[in-house]
């Protein structure tokens, strides 16, 4: 039997590493641009077209490179960052595995210009699939442009797994991001199809936050800094009030890397426990500084993931920092945000003089006094029998200038049809009478059938209505706008700008009419919104659609779905409204006409029927 255990050629070899290293475009904008700033560059500019699949280039004016390092930059595991083992334990850089321009020529067609700052020429190479095609001097800037085209030309299976243009622009946006916020201390731009997406100069981490995601982020950041032994933790955290239903803004940084970190995440989380929605996630810039004897960042290829010695011990810092800032800067009450034992505290408490504690007591306080004991039980009887000699004037309040309104509202309707719920839909419920129905509690409808009693709830029920209503409009094509009177502009991050860019037509379909400011960065005007919208609500109805549209995008992969889904729930009548019976007769009619009109478009219930037998037996 023949042996059938091979060495496979290096071209293959290659493709196999760039499918580790290099999943979508935005893993070669990651790898190039992290060579850029350990080549001390000052000025990086990022350069694409239709979204990477035809040109990535990344330009900087670092160090450069020789010629004979500039070819030995395309090899595997060529790299100027190790040279033993051990160096893998104390890494201060970003790039350090030598895969990456190895991996990147074996996909695509890549042109390099480098040149040194005390060298006269600098040296041009062009790969196609780790051939070299071409070598030769040329006159370019000091430093290296890399010009990565065609990506995945001989990978065509690779290709067709990538999402659309808008799709991989968001991806390539948020790799951006994640290397800009790592580097306040450099430059950056980004273009678009010769379109400028970001512009971004050298700035402290605050302004640097603010200059990528808005100048809204202002306001909304608390800093967060403290430091112990062996860890020092800095940066920015987001108020209560501004978390997001999508885990939007939420940053690690350890040395300047961007990580991902479940357990230090679930540890933010914890700090900000009962001062948020259980749903909802708040924003922090988080940097780390530690030994890099510590840290291990070479589990993964991508190198996003970290473990640290003492997870535990971080874990209690951080949550301890966080509650101490939020604290700080009174979000909570202080009680709530003291400092652990276990964990160091930062050196400014480890300074100050330690004061004996001391109690302080009422030398006059006797617990066996009678008296002053049945002087308290006499006032407590007396508020508690007052209150409950004077229980009807709870109820004389409410009569007074509204009897007729709540006699009107719960008189009850008992010649009514009894039909299924499925029958009521095909027919108005309210032909044959008026005043059959209640709110409760600003939340629930409450109406009557002859087996019983129908609860609606307001706010799944109109979400039914507004999906269905969608849905026909997205079918028809025929939509209502309503011109605003004023204008307004609304300016997103730059990844939520490119998500409107792909849903331009969609929105639009809806009523919403948007244009985009060609003069300001990501700002969009609009000029007309669907009908009985507020003015006022327009800007915080348009961000709260592309929340949850971004919430529902791993469930609801088509556009037009998802968008009438997140459009009708937030447009939909929240708990706690009035509404007059005009309004919720209108409300359940309309509910009725719904091809499913029991459920919501989230699967849970509308309305639910208490028969009159199971009312009976509540009172037996």
């Amino acid at each position: 039997m023949s042996d059938i255990i091979r060495l496979l050629p290096d071209s293959v070899a290659n493709q196999i590493a760039a499918g580790e290293v290099i999943q979508r475009p935005a893993s070669a904008v990651k790898e190039l641009m992290e060579n850029s700033i350990d080549a001390g560059a000052t000025d990086i500019k990022l350069i694409i077209k239709d979204a990477g699949k035809t040109l990535i280039q990344v330009i900087d004016n670092g160090c450069g490179m020789s010629e004979i390092d500039a070819r030995m930059s395309f090899e595997r595991y060529a790299t100027s960052k190790i040279k033993q083992a051990k160096d893998l334990f104390a890494i201060h850089t970003l790039g350090f595995r030598g895969e990456a321009l190895a991996s990147i020529a074996a996909i695509a067609q890549v042109e390099m210009k480098t040149k040194k700052i005390e060298d006269e020429l600098g040296t041009y190479i062009e790969i196609e699939g780790s051939k070299i095609k071409n070598q030769s001097p040329c006159n370019c800037p000091d430093g290296t442009s890399v010009s990565v085209k065609n990506l995945f030309f001989n990978v065509p299976a690779r290709r067709n797994f990538l999402k659309s243009n808008n799709a991989e622009t968001r991806h390539i946006i948020e790799e951006f991001q994640r290397i800009v916020l790592g580097a306040p201390d450099i430059s950056f731009s980004m273009f678009n199809n010769n379109r400028i997406i970001f512009k971004i100069n050298k700035s402290n981490l605050k302004q640097r936050i603010v200059a990528t995601f808005g100048n809204n982020y202002n306001e909304r950041l608390i800093p967060v800094k403290l430091k112990t032994n062996f860890i020092k933790i800095s940066g920015f955290i987001g108020k209560p009030e501004y978390a997001k239903k999508t885990r939007g803004e939420q940053y690690f940084f350890v040395n300047n890397r961007f990580i991902k970190h479940p357990y230090l995440n679930h540890a933010v989380n914890n700090a900000y426990q009962e001062l948020i929605p259980k749903e909802a996630f708040p924003s922090y810039f988080i940097y780390f500084d530690v030994a890099p004897k510590t840290i291990d960042i070479n589990i993964n290829p991508t190198k996003i993931e970290v473990n640290f010695q003492d997870n535990t011990i971080i874990y209690s810092i951080l949550r301890s920092a966080i509650k101490y800032s939020l604290g700080k800067y009174s979000i909570t009450p202080t009680i709530d945000f003291n400092i652990e034992q276990s964990v160091d505290l930062p050196p400014d408490y480890d300074n100050k003089p330690v004061k004996q504690p001391s109690v302080h007591i009422n030398p006059d306080y006797n617990p066996f006094n009678i008296e002053l004991k049945n002087k308290f039980i006499n006032k407590e009887s007396s508020r508690t029998i007052s209150n409950k000699k004077n229980w009807y004037k709870l109820f004389e309040k409410n009569k007074e200038g509204n009897s007729n309104e709540l006699e009107n509202n719960i008189k009850i309707i008992n010649q009514q049809e009894d039909q299924p719920i499925k029958q009521i839909s095909e027919k108005n419920i309210f032909e044959k009478t008026n005043n059959n129905i209640l709110q409760l509690q600003n939340h629930y409808i409450l109406t009557n059938i002859k087996s019983g009693l129908i609860i609606i709830d307001q706010q799944k029920a109109h979400e039914r209505i507004l999906y269905e209503r969608f849905i026909d409009i997205f079918k028809s094509k025929k939509s209502i706008s309503q011109q605003q009177l004023f204008p307004q502009s609304i300016t997103f991050t730059a990844s939520d700008a490119e998500l409107i860019r792909g849903l331009k037509k969609e929105i639009q379909t809806l009523g919403f009419v948007i244009n985009e400011l060609q003069n300001k960065q990501n700002t969009f005007v609009i000029n007309g919104a669907p009908a009985d919208i507020p003015d006022e609500n327009i800007k915080e109805l348009l961000e709260k659609i592309i929340e949850n549209y971004k919430k529902n995008q791993t469930i609801n992969t088509d556009k037009k779905i998802n968008l009438a889904l997140s459009t009708a729930r937030n447009m939909a009548i929240k708990p706690g409204k009035k509404l007059q019976i005009e309004e919720m007769k209108t409300l359940i009619n309309e509910l009725f006409t719904c091809k499913i009109p029991d459920v919501s478009p989230d699967g849970e219930p509308t309305l639910t029927i208490i028969s009159t037998d199971e009312l009976d037996k509540r009172f037996k």
